[in-house]
Order: structure tokens, then C-alpha cells, then sequence
């Protein structure tokens, strides 16, 4: 299938870059932030500031930001794409083990694979592709199977997966509205509506702060250096610039493809924990790094042809 938008290679390259590894890097990050400030606080910060960031600097190029439709737009892919899936991953890491989350976030790919009608035909005519998008589950079951704890399998573990599984669709229904409906007022190269994304959620993070008492109970004073340094990593590097690469790569690129953030994440963060931290390394998770590897070797054979 041919695509209307044409980019240069090293904007794609670039663009890939942030949202396999920035967004790789970024579990470390979040495991700071979250023990010294609250959940929602944190989500209402991160985009309240990234959203504000990324909408002044549309206002010195020139956009129109103030567009009612594309706002309207906006809200619901900020709904869908920020704040149910940070809200479903928040309230099923109380049921299930982290690596469990891993997992089963990881078959978002298979998800926006098996909505995205219009791109059926494209995707299930091409072999490599689909059994790529398969591998590449397996391959992030293979890094995090050793890890699941025996007694994931009982109430409370089923209730954190249909949890899960709620906040994958929510992201691939999310993914695909943004590629396909709330883009539609801006240019390739505007990002207004993913400003509004951040905003509007960030409204929703506020009202559950305010509502949970978070703000009144937390003490800012008592928030480390380290915790602030890696707030604004996150805000900077893995939301302005890798949450706008990720909406403007589904504006040129297809979504299934884009998608494969799922696998290359968990396959980035493996690999830091085992750079940087001295983390061992099983042979099982070396099966898993190698077909993750293979399944995104098999998801380009697409990008050549499409």
C-alpha cells in the first residue's frame, strides 16, 4: 500500500529512536517518580507541563492551535491513547506482577493489528508481516515468562489481566482514532492536537489528584533530587518528544508498524538492565531478545513494499 506522506529516512530513523529506546529507558524513570510522588499527581504534572511545552512551541511556528474540532478530537485520542492506559496499568500492577503487565501490554501490537480494518487486506496478504507482529509477542513472553510469579493464575490475577486487556484495546482503539479521525485538521508536521492530547489529560489526572487527596498529602520538600531529575527526563525526552514522534510516525507510517514499540521496549529495557545494571541475563530472555530481533526484521520487509 502506498502512503500519501512521504519523510525523509533520517526523520523516520529519528522518530523510531524515540519510541523504541527513550521509551525503553523510561521504566527506571517511572519506578523513581512514582515511589516519592503519587500516581495521578505524577500524571497530571507530566502532561500538564509536556502538553504546555509542546503547545507554546506550536504558537511560535505559527499553528493555529485554537481549532474546536481538533480539540474535540484530541480529547478523545488524550482519553484513550494517556489517561486510561496509565490508569489501567496503575490499577493492575495491585493484582499482578510487573512482569506480567510487561507481557500482556506488549500485545497491544496484536491489537491494533486485528482493528485496524482498513489496513486488513495490506496486512494479512503479507505473511511477514503478520507473523511478525506474533513473534514478537512471544519474544517479550520469552524475556519475562522466568519472572511470573506462581500465583498470578487466581482472583485477583484475573481481575489485573481483564484490567490489562481492557487498557490494550483502550490504546490500539486510541492509536487508530489518532491516525485515522483526529489528525485530520492538521498538517503532517503540526502537532496542536497532540499538545491537546497531553492537556486534556492532564485535566483528568488533575480531577482524580484532587479527588483522591493526593496534592494535600503529598510533601513536595520531601521529593529528592533524583526523583526531579528523572521527572523531567520523562517530561522532556519520553513525553514531548517521543509521545509526538509516536502520533506523527501513525500519521506516515502504518499503525501495525508503529506499534512494535510494544516489543522493542521491554527488549531495551532488558538490555540496559544488563548494561548498566549488572542485571543477569537467562537463556531464556536471550531466546526472547533474539526473536523480538527477527520479528522487527520481519515487520521492515513491509516497509520496503508499502
Amino acid at each position: 500500500m502506498t502512503h500519501p506522506h512521504r519523510v525523509s529516512k533520517i526523520s523516520l530513523i529519528i522518530a523510531y529512536f524515540l519510541i523504541y529506546v527513550v521509551w525503553g529507558s523510561m521504566y527506571y524513570a517511572v519506578d523513581v517518580i512514582i515511589a516519592e510522588i503519587p500516581r495521578f499527581l505524577f500524571g497530571a504534572i507530566r502532561f500538564t507541563v509536556a502538553g504546555g511545552l509542546l503547545l507554546g512551541w506550536c504558537v511560535m511556528r505559527g499553528e493555529k492551535i485554537w481549532n474546536p474540532p481538533l480539540i474535540r478530537k484530541s480529547f478523545v485520542s488524550g482519553l484513550f491513547l494517556i489517561f486510561i492506559d496509565l490508569v489501567v496499568i496503575m490499577l493492575a500492577l495491585k493484582y499482578v506482577s510487573s512482569s506480567l503487565v510487561a507481557i500482556i501490554a506488549s500485545s497491544t501490537a496484536l491489537w491494533i493489528m486485528a482493528l485496524d480494518f482498513r489496513e486488513w487486506k495490506t496486512n494479512f496478504r503479507q505473511p511477514f508481516f503478520a507473523a511478525g507482529i506474533i513473534l514478537g509477542f512471544f519474544g517479550v513472553l520469552m524475556l519475562y515468562v522466568e519472572q511470573l510469579q506462581p500465583d498470578i493464575i487466581d482472583s485477583n490475577g484475573a481481575v489485573g489481566v481483564i484490567i490489562l486487556i481492557t487498557g490494550c484495546i483502550s490504546w490500539a482503539l486510541g492509536t487508530l482514532y489518532a491516525k485515522y479521525r483526529s489528525g485530520k485538521e492538521e498538517n503532517v508536521n503540526d502537532f496542536g492536537g497532540t499538545a491537546w492530547q497531553m492537556l486534556l489529560a492532564s485535566l483528568l489526572f488533575w480531577i482524580c489528584s484532587l479527588g483522591s487527596g493526593e496534592i494535600s498529602a503529598t510533601d513536595f520538600s520531601s521529593v529528592s533530587a533524583t526523583a526531579w531529575y528523572s521527572l523531567i527526563y520523562l517530561i522532556t525526552l519520553g513525553t514531548v518528544f517521543a509521545y509526538s514522534a509516536y502520533v506523527w510516525l501513525l500519521k506516515v507510517r502504518p499503525a501495525g508498524e508503529v506499534a512494535t514499540h510494544a516489543y522493542v521496549n521491554p527488549f531495551v529495557a532488558v538490555a540496559l538492565g544488563v548494561m548498566l545494571g549488572g542485571e543477569h541475563v537467562t537463556i531464556l530472555q536471550i531466546i526472547g531478545l533474539c526473536l523480538i530481533l527477527a520479528s522487527i526484521t520481519m515487520i521492515g520487509k513491509r516497509q520496503k513494499t508499502s
